[in-house]
């Protein structure tokens, strides 16, 4: 209790004290005077009682009551107040989240996307401000946590490596309502798995900072300059610190200052690059060696001004990047999902093109009749993407894009590749309808992928068009590394069932080829929605 409070407590316990022992004598003698008179004594008895009960109460009131409801008022007043705009933001992207996670079929990726929304809601119900204290191992990152905390929190003057796993504390500065937690990293630039690994745990702890401790020992080495930029680039605020700043003359660490400052140009402001001493070395005094105290008042005052008139702003963007950031990575294992279903279905269709046309020879690769599989081909693609595409609609597409390729000269160029490769695998000549199944198989194999292209940014080619899209799936599908598992599937797949040596296969046979090989009337005996749109 202040001593103004305690001096007026006592003096007002005095004045009641002397007020009751006034009030006895006063009522006894009132008793006597009035004695005649019963209930005039009475009145005036209750009236007396009553103002002293008043003054009780005012006291009362004025030690107690009143200092805690202008305490709560004053803390009303200064409760900071996070942008709306960016918290209404958040909370939309978290609700967008959840709905994604819905249709994510991997339980640990659904189940980790489902725990980081909750903590991002809960961050943005309590409202910490965290700081990441972020550097190279030797900079002296846990010293600067100690000292900044007042306390020893961790191992102290270890060689690198010393703080294997965030570790967080709290800390309260003068002026600033919010609770400040600081995280302690691993060192980043460490050698082996162990430190790469560690490295990373740090640098996702950056990217989750309010207001990022970028720590160094020295001038700024390109490999500290390129994370510390890339957390500029997603919009995360850093002070740079000079820590060891004792072990340095003071024109020698000035110089390092200047050049530091330039080097952060546009990136880190020049208020913002900051000299501490957080783990000051003994000096030698009268034969004596005395532990200077650590020098880190101008990293406390510049982190104060930063974070009162920043400090609201920060925490709202870090809310509202990190759920835009978990919005992104539920995006992206659904377009992953999606793709890897919709790449088992272009594999599927590419094996009963080949088995149509390797069955069915014509003079040359048949775009029309792939332009059928196609066909039903896109349909399943697009129900995969969440879009409804009929069959006619679908033909549409699928002559387009034969068409493109047929302009484009992929044909050819696959006939050619396809050719070579099979030589190259076999040796001596094939007949032409193994060439032209595996070859249509292959047509087939770039006309998927462009349509999961197609579909994966929402129906649209790009500014580059369809022809665009279509060179570089042909690009992508003719790599070495791709042709050589493609080209064995298809003789597995294509070439031996084909037993070049025998005459083409009577109805009876086709019958006893399997799924992936029957021609497409036989196909569309089991499909009657390609029946109906090939007859059309």
């Amino acid at each position: 209790m202040p001593l103004s409070r305690f001096l007026t407590l006592i003096a007002g316990l005095a004045v009641i004290f002397g007020l009751i022992i006034w009030l006895i004598d006063s009522l006894t003698r009132l008793s006597w005077q009035l004695y005649a008179y019963p209930l005039l004594s009475q009145a005036l008895l209750v009236l007396i009682i009553a103002l002293l009960a008043v003054l009780i109460a005012a006291f009362v009131y004025y030690l107690f009551v009143l200092p805690r409801a202008q305490k709560r008022r004053r803390q009303a007043r200064r409760q900071p107040q996070v942008p709306v705009e960016k918290t209404e933001a958040a909370a939309k992207t978290l609700k967008a989240v959840r709905r994604q996670v819905d249709q994510i079929q991997d339980e640990v990726a659904r189940q980790e996307l489902l725990l980081r929304s909750r903590a991002i809601e809960q961050n943005l119900a309590r409202g910490h401000l965290q700081l990441v204290v972020f550097g190279t191992g030797s900079a002296g990152k846990t010293s600067l946590v100690n000292a900044l905390i007042g306390r020893m929190a961790g191992k102290v003057g270890a060689s690198m490596g010393t703080t294997e796993v965030g570790e967080t504390y709290s800390l309260k500065l003068k002026g600033l309502n919010r609770e400040i937690l600081i995280i302690d990293t691993p060192g980043i630039l460490e050698a082996g798995v162990a430190g790469t690994e560690r490295e990373q745990l740090a640098r996702q702890l950056a990217t989750e900072a309010d207001l990022l401790l970028f720590v160094l020992d020295n001038d700024l080495r390109q490999s500290e300059y390129d994370p510390l930029q890339m957390l500029a680039d997603i919009g995360k605020r850093s002070l740079i610190i000079l820590n060891k700043s004792d072990l340095y003359p003071d024109e020698d660490r000035e110089l390092i200052l200047a050049r530091l400052r330039e080097r952060v140009r546009g990136v880190v402001a020049p208020a913002d690059v900051i000299a501490t001493a957080a783990n000051p070395q003994p000096v030698i005094l009268d034969g004596e060696t005395v532990h200077p105290d650590p020098d880190i008042m101008p990293l406390i005052r510049r982190m104060v001004a930063v974070l009162r008139a920043e400090g609201e702003d920060l925490l709202a963007d870090n809310i509202l990047l990190q759920s835009q950031r978990l919005g992104e990575r539920a995006r992206y294992l659904i377009d992953a999902q999606r793709r890897r279903q919709a790449g088992k279905i272009v594999d599927r269709f590419q094996w009963i093109s080949a088995g149509v046309i390797a069955v069915t020879p014509l003079p040359v690769v048949d775009l029309l009749a792939t332009a059928a599989i196609n066909a039903q081909m896109v349909v399943e693609i697009a129900r995969v993407y969440g879009c409804d595409i009929n069959l006619e609609r679908a033909r549409e597409l699928a002559l387009s894009l034969g068409k493109t390729l047929a302009s484009l000269g992929i044909v050819k160029g696959a006939i050619t590749i396809v050719a070579t490769a099979l030589e190259f695998s076999l040796g001596g000549l094939l007949v032409g309808r193994a060439i032209q199944g595996v070859s249509a198989a292959y047509l087939t194999r770039i006309a998927g992928k462009s349509f999961i292209e197609y579909f994966r940014h929402d129906q649209d080619w790009g500014d580059g068009g369809m022809a665009e899209v279509v060179q570089r799936q042909f690009q992508l599908n003719r790599k070495d590394e791709f042709m050589r598992a493609f080209v064995q599937e298809a003789i597995t797949r294509v070439v031996k069932p084909l037993n070049l040596d025998r005459e083409p296969p009577d109805d009876s046979e086709i019958l006893r080829l399997p799924e992936s090989q029957l021609p497409l009337e036989v196909k569309a005996e089991l499909d009657p929605d390609l029946d109906d749109w090939h007859q059309s």
